[in-house]
């Protein structure tokens, strides 16, 4: 769906390329996600359409509440595409027809199906057995775990960026809570998937920090084409480390090695 591609975030292509369940697609269509307003509006764009009918009635009358005046304020933003500004401009028509389509509103018993009874975050932390960090984000659902990636601690984070379930990880790369300091301990991370890195690697806003940008080339984890992109941006003296470093792809070394000796040629 054109319109979404506006606002690309690691947590939106996950939804975009189907790897929500409903449960987790329902909560995002209710809002239940603390997501930056351009996530918020990407999700529901994609969500008004989706083929689950109470999926697209929750996205539907999320649409429907919000204020008029909030939204407009942010839609007259510069960064915000043409696209963005004819969907909601015309929305009230997408609103109504999925209404349509979806029948009566959802019961109470169906907006609580993504919160299973005894095992939300709540409760677990309310069990004195269940308070390991790991160990109770384990326990948590796919959903929940999204949820406390979105908003959660620090240390939450640094656990839940390793999830094996790329809707987690990616979930943790979007939280707004996300700090530059917690970006390059990402980039250091060699228990973290490939996926994580190219994400990381491939942010035009990450990648503007220096220390994210050395700690991805050092990295051996990293894609070979992410870390080729980014060892011309490293300094010289980065650069002669990284072209004798063998702890990184061979690729990786030379492309170093060979930026090194143009710029000592250049200067003799």
């Amino acid at each position: 769906m054109t319109l979404v591609d506006a606002f690309r975030t690691p947590l939106v292509e996950s939804f975009r390329r189907g790897d929500a369940a409903t449960d987790l697609r329902l909560m995002a269509a209710r809002g239940g996600l603390s997501l930056r307003p351009e996530e918020q509006l990407s999700l529901l764009m994609l969500l008004v359409s989706d083929a689950d009918r109470d999926v697209a009635a929750a996205a539907a009358e999320t649409i429907a509440r919000l204020p008029a005046e909030a939204l407009a304020a942010f839609l007259v933003g510069p960064d915000v595409p043409a696209e963005v500004r004819e969907f909601f401009a015309t929305h009230e028509e997408t609103v109504e027809a999925s209404l349509e389509v979806a029948g009566p509103p959802l019961s109470e018993a169906a907006s609580d199906a993504s919160a299973p009874p005894g095992n939300t975050l709540a409760d677990i932390e309310a069990d004195p057995d269940r308070r390991g960090a790991a160990q109770r984000l384990a326990m948590l659902s796919v959903a929940e775990r999204v949820k406390v990636a979105m908003q959660g601690s620090r240390e939450e984070r640094s656990i839940l960026v390793r999830d094996p379930n790329r809707l987690v990880s990616s979930a943790v790369l979007s939280s707004p809570k996300l700090t530059e300091s917690e970006v390059v301990a990402i980039a250091r991370m060699s228990n973290v998937s490939d996926e994580v890195l190219r994400l990381l690697g491939t942010n035009r806003v990450w990648i503007k920090s220096y220390g994210v940008v050395a700690a991805l080339t050092r990295n051996s984890k990293t894609p070979i084409a992410v870390a080729m992109m980014l060892v011309h941006r490293l300094t010289e003296r980065d650069v002669k480390m990284l072209s004798t470093d063998r702890n990184v792809p061979e690729p990786v070394r030379l492309a170093a090695r060979k930026i090194y000796t143009s710029g000592a040629a250049r200067r003799q």
